[in-house]
């Protein structure tokens, strides 16, 4: 399996165009998105190109391709002009034995994280701060923050393929790896 995952556009139509290059270019099996897409939110200022219905548009065109789960900005009218479930609180998938677990991250946290067996990945957003940590029980995954990062960290995604997670910017850094 080959997948992108991304967190919290916010929607920049200027980094949602990044996005959709990249997964043109990389021709995921499927592309994994944790929530926040379209709003910016109370706390966050208005990213770059801040244009939600053009990032509708983008996402609209690969409809097909998305699993998302909602994120703490998500609303019942998004899910009114997406042609892709946007409301669901989590998505479990299953890669190589291990469970991936995905939600945004503003309910299970990596300090509150759902029941989870060993060799579980807790998958989320929110945060804005690309992260990768091992708990006794799971390991702690987050990609960052496509348009609104934080803590100093870079505009990004993650991939996952051949049990490989990469953490990468829009001008194709590798920033961290991570193997299941």
């Amino acid at each position: 399996m080959k997948f992108i995952i991304a967190s919290d556009i916010h929607g920049s139509s200027y980094y949602m165009s990044k996005l959709m290059d990249i997964i043109n270019s990389y021709s995921p099996d499927r592309v994994l998105l944790l929530g926040d897409l379209l709003y910016h939110g109370p706390r966050n200022d208005l990213p770059r190109d801040y244009a939600p219905k053009e990032v509708i548009s983008m996402l609209n065109s690969i409809s097909g391709d998305i699993l998302c789960v909602r994120g703490n900005c998500e609303a019942e009218v998004d899910q009114m002009v997406l042609d892709f479930p946007c409301m669901a609180d989590y998505a479990a998938v299953y890669c190589g034995g291990h469970m991936l677990y995905i939600t945004h991250g503003h309910v299970f946290t990596e300090d509150n994280p759902p029941k989870l067996c060993s060799g579980d990945i807790l998958l989320t957003g929110h945060t804005h701060i690309p992260k990768c940590a091992r708990h006794d029980n799971f390991v702690y995954l987050n990609p960052g923050s496509v348009s609104i990062p934080k803590n100093g960290s870079w505009h990004g995604y993650m991939t996952f393929e051949d049990s490989r997670f990469t953490w990468l910017d829009f001008d194709g850094k590798e920033h961290m790896k991570f193997e299941i």
